[in-house]
């Protein structure tokens, strides 16, 4: 019978982003410039969509859920990423377990909430008159509760998974935080159980959530071309014109890191992609949503002059 060993790691050491000692510091300013501005923007989202009186809707209830992700997992990388950056060895201890499983419960999250996004746009556009009844605010907390607690599980379940089985004693993660597919090449116990996991809830997970995308805007789009008046086909494509963008850049994303061939995997594509959906994804959400949205700018523009009211 085969025996492994049977080493409990404390630490971990990160390798970061890159080994060039030159590009340390520019690339600390740049990533700690998008992060203040996801912060910021993630963060202004909710507030805005929370205390703005005209965006007490679903797609803004939803909206603010969305921010909350972005939030959630840019801080679980960024703060961390950003030490990293002016520290002399990137040694992550026992937050690495907590790291992943965080990670793990944002990310997963965001995509059942752009799918809900994408019912809740299908919904305002085929059936209108119905549009108050079904999505009354007990189906829209359904919508958001149901899929963080299905990913607090599957957080928690790859994550238990992983840290109970016995690492090589080789500490060394080539990423710049503790992501999954890294972790599992440390470890020297038999890792097909993990691994077919991992696989199987990536599937259903990207599949599911969206098959709930597609059918929602074929059935938009089929509602779209039944219309004479060119207003009337206008209208809905500008009503879902943020959401589409986000969905195209976040999925896009996903399957590149995780679709492209076995040929072409490497560690280091993986870092490239990840900075992309954890890093600067989170960014350019709230601006898309900002710059694409009538209403937010509205909200703004209201939030702006309460404020200007209060410090003249």
């Amino acid at each position: 019978m085969e025996k492994y060993n049977q080493t409990v790691l404390s630490e971990f050491i990160l390798t970061g982003i890159t080994d060039c000692s030159e590009l340390q510091a520019p690339l600390f300013g740049l990533f700690l410039v998008i992060y203040v501005i996801s912060v910021v923007g993630s963060l202004g989202v909710v507030i805005l969509t929370k205390v703005d009186s005209g965006l007490q809707t679903p797609m803004y209830f939803l909206l603010r859920h969305l921010a909350f992700t972005d939030l959630g997992y840019s801080t679980t990388i960024g703060p961390k990423m950003l030490v990293n950056f002016v520290a002399d060895q990137n040694k992550i201890y026992y937050f690495c377990a907590t790291q992943l499983a965080f990670f793990l419960e944002f990310i997963i999250s965001e995509l059942f909430i752009l799918s809900a996004m994408s019912y809740d746009r299908y919904v305002a556009i085929c059936n209108l008159l119905l549009y108050t009844f079904i999505m009354s605010q007990r189906a829209c907390q359904v919508l958001v509760a149901v899929p963080y607690l299905y990913c607090t599980f599957v957080s928690l379940l790859v994550t238990t998974k992983i840290f109970n089985l016995s690492f090589s004693g080789y500490n060394v993660i080539k990423h710049f935080y503790c992501d999954s597919l890294p972790l599992i090449s440390l470890l020297c116990s038999n890792t097909r159980e993990i691994e077919l996991i991992i696989l199987i809830l990536a599937g259903f997970n990207l599949i599911f959530s969206l098959l709930i995308v597609l059918m929602s805007y074929l059935r938009i789009l089929e509602s779209v071309l039944k219309k004479n008046s060119a207003e009337g086909r206008r209208k809905p494509f500008s009503t879902c014109g943020s959401h589409l963008t986000v969905v195209t850049v976040f999925y896009r994303t996903l399957t590149f890191m995780y679709v492209q061939p076995e040929s072409s995997h490497s560690f280091d594509t993986d870092k490239v992609a990840s900075i992309f959906y954890t890093l600067v994804i989170p960014m350019l959400n709230p601006l898309i949503y900002s710059l694409k949205n009538k209403d937010v700018k509205c909200a703004l523009q209201r939030m702006w002059k309460k404020l200007c009211n209060v410090f003249s």
